[in-house]
């Protein structure tokens, strides 16, 4: 079964249209989607590099996760809602792009990974988590919204 048809009804969705067509649009949507980037991006780096153990080793790592929690949810809702309508400006172009789909993989993976095992490690007691553990979570997190990054320039240059 082919997604194409899928695509195709969704960059001829009115909506989809409208910023395609527009010359400012697409820009300023684009502009609030790199913002929610930067935004969520700040949040992960900060819970990851402690978790690295490279900063802010005085704060606990729950209260960290727990304090950056807002920036990540309210960025994520951000470049979701973005990505969407960007998406719907140029669906059948994604459809064939390999950039577009390395980064919804990347999304997907790592949306999953932060809500459940970053998630699980980031609510234990400091005194709980093991530095190794805490390391490759960490850097499975950093690998997979870099991944997500990499993917979304990739689509702009493609």
């Amino acid at each position: 079964m082919s997604l194409l048809p899928l695509f195709e009804w969704c960059e001829n969705v009115g909506v989809g249209q409208a910023i395609r067509i527009s010359d400012w649009l697409f820009p300023v949507i684009e502009g609030f989607h790199l913002l929610g980037l930067c935004v969520i991006g700040g949040a992960i780096l900060l819970v990851d590099m402690r978790l690295l153990g490279l900063g802010l080793r005085r704060q606990p790592i729950a209260e960290l996760a727990r304090d950056t929690r807002p920036f990540l949810l309210g960025s994520l809702a951000v470049m979701l809602v973005t990505g969407l309508l960007l998406f719907s400006s140029e669906a059948v172009k994604c459809y064939y792009s390999f950039a577009f789909w390395f980064k919804m993989t990347s999304l997907a993976l790592a949306i999953i990974f932060t809500f459940t095992v970053r998630q699980r490690v980031t609510l234990m007691d400091d005194a709980r988590i093991s530095p190794i553990k805490a390391r490759i979570v960490a850097l499975v997190s950093l690998a997979l919204w870099s991944g997500v990054g990499w993917g979304g320039r990739w689509i702009g240059f493609s």
